[in-house]
This record gives structure tokens, sequence and C-alpha cells, in this order.
């Protein structure tokens, strides 16, 4: 197995109704490009791991706890373990990187969909 993969070669997968990801799992890590869809809600969740992420195109609210923000390419968040957060997706859609530690073992089995053209920049 090669260490090196093209993302528009790596499988597209449903993580919630509107958003899919492109995702590489290392042995402590994940790491995802994530693809909201406009208009579209991620609704409040937690999980164990830790969480980084980068706004890469497009906008959208992201609320961590009890701070809600608006966020634009370039903004990025840190969410730590067990912290309830919710995003609302703006009218352009979104491309955003996720990270994830520990790796983030329920998208392994994540349904795979029907590729489509990426929306990353």
């Amino acid at each position: 197995m090669s260490a090196f993969a093209d993302l528009s070669s790596l499988d597209l997968q449903r993580i919630w109704n509107s958003v899919h990801g492109r995702v590489v799992h290392g042995e402590k890590i994940t790491l995802g490009v994530i693809e909201l869809d406009p208009d579209s809600h991620v609704p409040e969740h937690q999980h164990e791991n830790e969480q980084l992420g980068m706004c890469l195109s497009g906008s959208l609210v992201f609320r961590v706890a009890d701070e809600s923000r608006e966020l634009r390419p370039g903004d990025t968040w840190s969410i730590s373990g067990n912290v309830p957060h919710e995003v609302h997706v703006g009218p352009e859609g979104a491309v955003v990187i996720d990270v994830f530690v520990p790796t983030r073992d329920d998208w392994r089995e994540a349904e795979r969909v029907e590729p489509r053209k990426p929306r990353w920049p």
C-alpha cells in the first residue's frame, strides 16, 4: 500500500445528510476533506475525538459549546473531546478540512456514494 493518494481517487463517503467526505485514516489520526451542501445543517453532536478544522471555501456558522461564529476561507476551529457543536452551512455550501484524534473509526464504515465533481478549490 502506497503512502500517497490523490484526493479525487479516495471514495466519497456520506458522513451526515448533505455532508460528504474523502477521508484518510492514519494509526492515530483521521483527516477528512468534507463537502457540505448549501443551506445544510449538521445537528448538535459531540464525540470523544478532539477536532481541528479549517474552512477552504464557502461559509458556515459554527457553534462550539456556547460560542458561535461565521467562518469563511482561512478560518479555523478547535474543539476538545465531548464538547457539543453544530454547523449551519451558507447558501454557497462549504468545503472544510477536519482532523480528528483519535481516529474516527465510525467513519471507516460510512456509506460509499457515487463520486461527484469535487467542490474543493
